[in-house]
């Protein structure tokens, strides 16, 4: 056996010159500083596409609603026009064929956004649309927030996605997040992201790779569901609701750890379990791509993948085209998704008790572990579903026990899925999840984390 080891030819080490060096570290070290490298912004921690991102809503917040109106608007309209007329003036114009030429879904759904977001830009109509609480929420509070992530977080994508740095942590962090999780080792550069910065910016960098064919749709699915972390901003405004921000370390702890649990376990479970491991085109998947050839160590095996992506990245005229691509993309494509689907999502919530009665059945669950005023918590678990934030809001009002106040709120931090922003999102993308699968998947990450933190509630609070 020493023999034939000893006979077979050393591995080929292919040089790289200066300039792919250049290519590889360049774009890649602005990549992670604009996208997971900490900050501080006034009291709190960030990122800098965030703080860039605040300054954009700023510039443009005395027209950002009309904008954001007209372009939920040309959406729809040029959406009817290219399903029912298909004109070839316009359909030979890859870009429009791809923004505007959609499923009768998706038609529906823009139309659904188009008209919430005219009824509630002029303040007519149905008050259950309008309201400060549904319509004008999401017009007002989300979707400037989102415009401009989109529009930073489209154009400055490739610095991350094209020139080798997740090929590089990919193949280092292989060994770890395959095995427990089930998905790449690219997919925790989605997950910092996400941390650091905010969930949105994690489903649009997985959604980006999805459709170059990085993921499978089941990778896409857990890492969509999964990985797009609540950012640790977030997590501050959300302890700060129900008045316990001097626990705001335990409570980070706790929402890392339920996390977690929640990642290694909820992957397992139908629906992710079944979704199918083919590419987006319904290839297979190279079974060879995560290997490291013999004779080489995984981090220079890493390195060569991260240059040889460096070496066949577009130059700047490319990664600038790409850049503008995906923020149109973007806005037109899922702003009107986010309009419509949180906006229903909401006046569901505000208007109706099925969101308290679906929170009934968690009563029993809610008093066997031991967690106080459990009738008036259950009312707040499927909320969630609706706004991450909701659930904060009524606890905030309405609940006494610092145990239970914290509790609701590391629990919506996790169940992670909610409609008026992620949950459209995702809807919103090429990620191949529908509305029911994210329902069960909101139900299962619900069940999966309530005792952990209910144990972590009960030994750090009580």
């Amino acid at each position: 056996m020493s023999q034939l080891d000893s006979s077979r030819p050393a591995p080929v080490q292919k040089s790289y010159d200066l300039k792919v060096w250049l290519v590889f570290l360049i774009p890649s070290l602005i990549g992670v500083f604009l996208f997971m490298t900490p900050v501080p912004s006034g009291e709190i921690m960030t990122i800098p596409i965030a703080v860039m991102a605040k300054a954009i809503q700023a510039l443009f917040s005395e027209i950002a609603l009309g904008l954001i109106a007209i372009i939920i608007c040309i959406t729809g309209v040029m959406s009817l026009v290219f399903s029912v007329f298909k004109p070839k003036s316009l359909t030979k114009f890859r870009l429009l064929n791809h923004l505007f030429n959609v499923s009768w879904i998706w038609l529906v759904t823009r139309l659904f956004g188009m008209a919430f977001v005219l009824l509630t830009y002029f303040q007519v109509g149905p008050h259950a649309i309008t309201s400060e609480n549904t319509g004008l929420l999401v017009l007002k509070d989300l979707l400037p927030v989102l415009f401009s992530v989109f529009i930073l977080a489209g154009l400055l994508l490739p610095l991350l996605l094209n020139f080798g740095l997740l090929e590089l942590v990919g193949t280092l962090l292989t060994k770890v997040m395959r095995p427990l999780f089930g998905v790449p080792g690219r997919s925790a550069v989605n997950c910092v992201a996400s941390w650091l910065g905010d969930g949105s910016v994690g489903i649009l960098m997985t959604a980006r790779q999805y459709e170059d064919k990085y993921y499978t749709q089941r990778e896409a699915a857990i890492i969509g569901t999964t990985f797009s972390a609540v950012s640790i901003t977030f997590c501050l405004v959300v302890i700060g609701q129900v008045k316990l921000e001097y626990l705001f370390a335990p409570f980070y702890l706790t929402v890392c750890l339920a996390g977690v649990v929640a990642a290694i376990i909820v992957p397992r479970l139908p629906p992710l379990r079944f979704k199918k491991d083919v590419l987006i085109d319904g290839e297979e998947p190279d079974g060879n791509a995560e290997l490291v050839p013999e004779g080489k160590t995984l981090f220079k095996h890493s390195l060569d993948v991260a240059l040889t992506k460096a070496e066949k990245a577009p130059g700047l005229k490319g990664t600038i085209e790409e850049g503008l691509h995906n923020a149109f993309d973007m806005v037109f494509a899922v702003l009107p998704v986010v309009m419509a689907v949180g906006t229903f999502a909401l006046i569901i919530a505000e208007y109706t008790p099925i969101f308290q009665y679906l929170g009934m059945p968690f009563i029993p669950f809610l008093e066997l572990l031991q967690i106080p005023e459990a009738e008036m918590a259950a009312q707040t678990i499927m909320v969630g579903f609706a706004d991450m934030f909701i659930p904060s809001i009524l606890a905030a009002g309405s609940i006494e026990s610092d145990v239970t106040r914290f509790i609701i709120a590391a629990m919506s931090v996790t169940q992670l899925i909610y409609m008026s922003e992620v949950g459209a999102l995702l809807l919103g993308s090429k990620i191949p999840v529908n509305i029911f699968e994210l329902f069960v998947i909101f139900i299962l990450r619900t069940l999966v984390t309530l005792p952990v933190i209910a144990l972590m509630a009960h030994w750090l609070v009580d």
